[in-house]
């Protein structure tokens, strides 16, 4: 797939090296790997703002959209927009999953599932799992 966004692997390093990213921000983003369960600094954060991917900037996620499911990553009932993420079939490890990519730089950010909450906030039913090296916060003003 192409996307607006393209850089070598050098230039995505050095892209994350710049904004002070996670030692594990560039084996995530573009080696679909997985930060370990409770080890990323948005499992836990709960600030008003968004969350944006770490690589090449574009809004993905809301702060009003967050939750706790319990599993350990920041998890989304609800993408910023339409066409903020792609999705796409993902059966590695033996399993069947939707992995989620920014739509505009392809940056890996974890998977999406059917098991959210329905509730009057959150009334998608989906839970993003995301890494939280995949995203970068910006604070409400």
């Amino acid at each position: 797939m192409t996307y607006p966004v393209q850089k070598t692997s050098a230039e995505w390093q050095a892209e994350l090296a710049a904004k002070d990213a996670e030692s594990v921000a560039f084996q995530v983003t573009r080696h679909a790997a997985t930060e370990r369960p409770y080890t990323g600094k948005y499992e836990q954060h709960w600030e008003s703002g968004s969350y944006a991917c770490m690589c090449c900037g574009r809004k993905l996620f809301d702060s009003e959209t967050k939750f706790d499911a319990g599993c350990g990553w920041p998890s989304f009932s609800k993408a910023a927009s339409d066409d903020a993420i792609e999705e796409k079939r993902d059966t590695q490890h033996g399993m069947v999953r939707v992995e989620t990519v920014c739509a505009n730089c392809g940056a890996h950010l974890g998977h999406v599932f059917d098991d959210g909450p329905r509730n009057a906030q959150h009334t998608t039913g989906l839970r993003y799992c995301m890494n939280s090296a995949s995203l970068a916060f910006k604070e409400k003003t």
